[in-house]
């Protein structure tokens, strides 16, 4: 689309605001709670398995295959790809043992190696000085806000951001046992509104959609379970700025392996799915697969919930169907028929 970045963060902006009225009014909260137990433990896996296959992409262990979609990379000759898979043992054993920090301990020996072997560039200075934000500072334009092509750029941004965060929320929410006995998230409220008010202030500040991230089960999986956390994280961030050059060294494949450690830990809550209760079970898999393979968190959501519903009403079970559950699958399905994933965007 003919579309300018000033004009994509003005939409950005836009489906913030939009985000905090429908926190303000429940309606988001209404949503997330209104999701069955089992799909929620479906997406807390499929969300473990979509960032270990990122993890597997990352590290070159699993590349595009013409014959098969996909297909086991070259080792051959591959050092990247072996320091990637001796990075996975060391964080496995290490986890194995209980050893706090198991994941960065064996991003920092990985990216060591690798600058021994010459295969990433040691930077001669470690600290520069950060770049002012000033031109991306408040650059949004709202010149096209009276033309439809325009909403469409919004309900895109809108609609991938909604259910990501969703699913991302539960997901991390559910392995890290924030969740009570009916799978529902206390003071789900106060997460979505800062959600809202971050993904505002990102595009005032000249970024893309600020938003919840599935790397963030990587500190759960290291014990961490309050703000304090974030807000840690966030402070190292910004001593990072300071320290890009430092930073910028360590290569994908020291850190991919961490990902897919972490991908092994969010798919364990496939034991608490009921296999006995193929009407939970299908939907629950169906989320859970098809995340991944359509590398897409929203759409693994959209399977999960249509075909919670179809199943449900084909085998008479018509009250564990909650009337916010029809609504989703009704847009869902005329989401698909209406467009499509590229009229609508799907990633």
């Amino acid at each position: 689309m003919p579309v300018t970045w000033q004009m994509a963060l003005a939409a950005v902006f836009i489906e913030g605001a939009i985000f905090a009225v429908l926190t303000l009014t429940n309606i988001r909260e209404a949503i997330m709670n209104s999701i069955p137990k089992s799909l929620k433990i479906g997406i807390s896996a499929g969300i473990g398995l979509f960032i270990a296959f990122i993890g597997l992409q990352n590290a070159g262990i699993v590349v595009n295959n013409d014959a098969t979609l996909l297909g086991l990379g070259s080792i051959k000759n591959n050092v990247p790809m072996m320091l990637a898979l001796a990075g996975l043992f060391i964080m496995a054993v290490l986890t194995a043992l209980n050893v706090k920090g198991a994941l960065l301990i064996g991003i920092i020996i990985i990216t060591a190696v690798a600058a021994c072997l010459g295969l990433v560039q040691v930077p001669e200075v470690f600290v520069s000085k950060p770049p002012s934000i000033m031109p991306l500072f408040w650059q949004l334009d709202f010149s096209l806000i009276k033309d439809p092509q325009f909403w469409v750029v919004v309900f895109t941004f809108f609609f991938v951001d909604f259910f990501d965060t969703l699913g991302t929320l539960v997901g991390v929410c559910n392995r890290s046992g924030l969740l009570d006995e009916n799978g529902n998230l206390p003071r789900a409220k106060g997460a979505l509104m800062a959600d809202a008010v971050a993904t505002m202030a990102g595009a005032a500040m000249g970024t893309s959609t600020v938003t919840s991230y599935v790397e963030s089960s990587s500190g759960v999986a290291q014990g961490g379970r309050t703000g304090l956390t974030a807000i840690v994280t966030a402070l190292l961030f910004v001593g990072a700025i300071f320290f890009t050059p430092l930073v910028g060294m360590v290569p994908g494949y020291a850190t991919a392996p961490a990902l897919i450690i972490v991908g092994i830990y969010m798919m364990m809550s496939l034991r608490d799915v009921n296999y006995d209760d193929w009407t939970e079970l299908v939907p629950s898999l169906l989320g859970f697969f098809m995340m991944p393979l359509a590398y897409s968190i929203a759409v693994g959501i959209e399977f999960a919930i249509v075909s919670y519903v179809i199943i449900k009403v084909l085998t008479g079970k018509f009250k564990d169907i909650s009337f916010l559950m029809v609504v989703l699958s009704a847009l869902f399905i005329a989401k698909e028929f209406l467009g499509g994933r590229n009229f609508f965007g799907g990633k």
